[in-house]
């Protein structure tokens, strides 16, 4: 294979173009080979195999600096960066993430896994490299769905003024994760049908130059407009047009479904089917049922419906009801909150990593004005998403802490959906919930219906001595936590579900203290300024102990769910050891 004798970029300098097209053959063979084993991003990757060979035939990384947005793209760039073991050899796939790691090669510069924000770090070096008087030139590679983004059009604002090298390559495939929404699109399709001719021009209004190149699959061509670009001395935008998922039929038919993949038969397109109950579904189908009811009822999500089970069927059923912002979690808050405003009864739902981007708007625009909006936050938990762009333990200390805002942990599915029903229905709250993620968990006891009467907790069994405060997922560790404290010391602890993440039931906190020595808090996420934290200080001054049982503060990479959890003492076996001692 040619890539055998590709350790850097350097080593295309001599290859003919009839040889980067064969390049572009083995590395789709890597890509295939490591996504049906294991599954990742694979239509941004098979889209953008030709622009990386292009790229690096033409520049010259790590000199010249290639900034990936998201980086869901960037699997042909670290096989041609020395990295190709990563994608041919099974054992080495976890030497290798799945997003651009400065710490896998020289050749990366940002540890990046969120939209929009590449243009805003590549202008960063540009000034970097002016102020140090150097000559690189600065890429910043992103997606067409990226620009829905308010970093990106801030940044694309910012870049238009400056007056040295700096280059935007647009990956335009007419695609987000699912279809693209926004104004802009329209421009960016007018672009294409007219070969980048048509008199309004959205890059150009922003003060940058512009070409425009439609085989963005075709590496002569690309390799064309890249070298008329290398060494400019002025921003500009090369806009090309590519194929997400070319190179692989049912990719490019269906460009949503296979935006990311698990391990799949590459014969038959066949990947693993679950008939198990999920929430993502199960959400869909609770809240098109409430749509169906009430015409006020409303989801909205920015660019990630499948997700939530909004599916194009589902999409095409809720009609007017389902709103896409795009890339756009800041502006769907603020959306959400002028809609509740206004009498409606929105939902909005994203990944607990993702909430991280609309912090100003959750206080700001939502909770100063205390509009009775729903918001659902995903993968929140330890067994979410595990790279360390996507993790989701980190939402309790951002969002409790927000005044006004009510955040709710259910701990079961029949709790969720009733959370869920009361918070569209109620009209006085901003309300938050977090989505199980320990698996669906049924109960046949009674849930409570109306959660208006804030931060009263429920004890779900009575004892003396040791009470565990058990929140969200974590609830069915309290449970075996009792067990297993009653069996090691002959005592029933006091099992409780606290429901309420942002408040504290102080009349059941302090009628505690008369019967009870010890309190175990536990709570799936970090425990600087989590939950635990706040019972902690409750009793500062008494003779209870409190032992705060969670997340350690950390970035984790690519961790196994289990081992995290056993590092942290959550195990019960471990947590009754730590309190007896």
């Amino acid at each position: 294979m040619l890539l055998d004798n590709i350790s850097s970029p350097a080593d295309l300098k001599n290859l003919s173009f009839d040889q980067l097209v064969s390049l572009a053959g083995e590395i789709r063979e890597g890509l295939f080979n490591r996504l049906t084993k294991k599954g990742g991003h694979f239509g941004p990757n098979f889209g953008f195999v030709e622009a990386t060979i292009a790229l690096h035939f033409v520049f010259d990384s790590p000199k010249d600096k290639i900034v990936f947005d998201v980086s869901h793209q960037c699997y042909p760039h670290k096989m041609l960066t020395g990295r190709a073991y990563g994608f041919f050899d099974e054992t080495q796939f976890s030497k290798i993430s799945g997003y651009s790691n400065p710490d896998e090669s020289e050749h990366d510069f940002f540890k990046v896994g969120h939209t929009s924000t590449a243009v805003s770090l590549a202008c960063g070096l540009a000034k970097a490299r002016d102020l140090k008087c150097q000559n690189e030139n600065i890429i910043a590679v992103l997606g067409d769905g990226s620009l829905s983004g308010g970093e990106a059009l801030e940044a694309l604002d910012f870049a238009g003024e400056q007056n040295s090298n700096f280059i935007v390559v647009l990956n335009d495939n007419d695609m987000s994760i699912a279809e693209n929404h926004g104004g802009i699109y329209k421009n960016l399709k007018e672009l294409r049908e007219s070969n980048g001719k048509c008199a309004s021009n959205i890059f150009k209004s922003f003060g940058l130059d512009y070409i425009y190149v439609d085989k963005g699959n075709d590496i002569p061509s690309l390799i064309e407009a890249f070298q008329k670009v290398k060494n400019i001395d002025h921003p500009i935008v090369v806009h090309i047009n590519t194929l997400k998922g070319c190179g692989y039929k049912p990719a490019e038919e269906n460009k949503e479904l296979w935006h990311w993949t698990a391990p799949f038969n590459r014969q038959t397109a066949e990947r693993p089917v679950s008939n198990a109950e999920n929430y993502n579904s199960m959400t869909a189908e609770f809240l098109l049922k409430k749509m169906a009811a009430d015409s006020t009822v409303a989801f909205v999500c920015p660019a990630v419906p499948a997700n939530f089970g909004f599916t194009k069927q589902n999409r095409e059923k809720a009609g007017k009801q389902f709103i896409d912002t795009g890339i756009a979690e800041e502006h769907a808050i603020a959306l959400v909150s002028a809609m509740a405003k206004k009498g409606t009864k929105p939902v909005f739902g994203t990944h607990s990593s993702f909430i991280q981007r609309t912090y100003d708007q959750l206080s700001q625009d939502l909770c100063i004005n205390k509009n009775p909006a729903t918001l659902l936050v995903n993968t929140a938990s330890v067994w979410g998403m595990n790279d360390i762009t996507h993790l989701g333990i980190f939402d309790i200390p951002l969002m409790s802490n927000i005044p006004e805002l009510v955040y709710l942990a259910p701990t079961n599915c029949e709790e969720y959906f009733a959370m869920l029903d009361w918070s569209i229905e109620q009209n006085k709250f901003p309300v938050a919930i977090r989505m199980p993620c320990n698996g669906i968990i049924h109960t046949t006891e009674p849930v409570q219906k109306d959660y208006s009467d804030l931060n009263k907790y429920k004890i779900t069994q009575n004892g003396s001595k040791i009470a565990i405060l058990a929140l969200g997922d974590f609830f069915q560790l309290g449970e075996k936590t009792a067990d297993y404290i009653e069996q090691q010391s002959g005592q029933k602890p006091t099992l409780i579900n606290p429901r309420y993440i942002t408040g504290l039931d102080k009349e059941l906190l302090t009628e505690l203290k008369k019967t009870h020595e010890k309190i175990i808090t536990l709570e799936d996420g970090i425990l600087d300024g989590g939950f635990g934290q706040k019972i902690a200080s409750f009793y500062g001054s008494s003779p209870v102990k409190v032992y705060n049982f969670g997340l350690k503060k950390e970035f984790l990479d690519r961790y196994n769910a289990q081992e995290v959890l056993k590092n942290n003492h959550l195990t019960p076996e471990q947590i009754w050891q730590d309190i007896k001692n």
